[in-house]
């Protein structure tokens, strides 16, 4: 009787580990597959989000690492200025910097986007260049960004050429003749 002792205590262990080891992986599965059904925010609404969670100051200091490239010192500032984690805090910093965001005030960030039938005026002047073989165009205006730019491209890429045109001359001081110049060397 007391050799079967030993390997029933074993036997025992084996089906204890066993049961651990399976209740800790169905616990990782089920919050894997919870945090997979929440969809994943695009980096546009990201770098969106994340500057609006930074005063005016805080906007400014940590536009003037990623501009310096100091990406180490830019996740640090913004992960002590929001508590967020540190992997949050880096995708936050590279959403910022792919994706560059004025600051908005807090009532302009609540403040429903306007239609583009009066183009806002930025702080500071966004340059488009666009060229075909040895022909280049360049459009520098205050009421462009990357968000309206971006919008301007995907419109002349989708064959809508007079509505991009359309856009890029409301959105900066250019006649249709010369929007029309710059969206066709638009085309890829």
């Amino acid at each position: 009787m007391e050799s079967l002792v030993v390997p029933v205590l074993i036997l025992l262990a084996v089906v204890a580990g066993v049961t651990v080891a399976y209740r800790a992986a169905t616990r990782r599965r089920a919050a894997h597959t919870a945090s997979q059904s929440q969809p994943a925010a695009t980096p546009q609404e990201l770098a969106r989000a994340a500057a609006d969670r930074l005063s005016e100051d805080e906007h400014r200091r940590l536009y003037a690492l990623i501009a310096q490239g100091q990406a180490m010192a830019a996740i640090k500032l913004y992960y002590e200025i929001t508590g967020d984690g540190l992997r949050a805090s880096r995708d936050a910093v590279g959403a910022l910097a792919a994706h560059p965001q004025p600051y908005r005030s807090p009532e302009s960030a609540q403040a429903p986007e306007a239609d583009d039938d009066e183009p806002q005026r930025f702080p500071y002047r966004y340059r488009a260049i666009a060229s075909k073989g040895d022909v280049t165009r360049e459009v520098s205006s205050n009421m462009l960004n990357d968000e309206i730019y971006g919008r301007i491209r995907t419109l002349a890429r989708s064959g809508d050429t007079e509505g991009a045109a359309t856009a890029l001359s409301k959105h900066s001081d250019i006649s249709m003749k010369q929007a029309r110049e710059f969206i066709a060397l638009l085309d890829d």
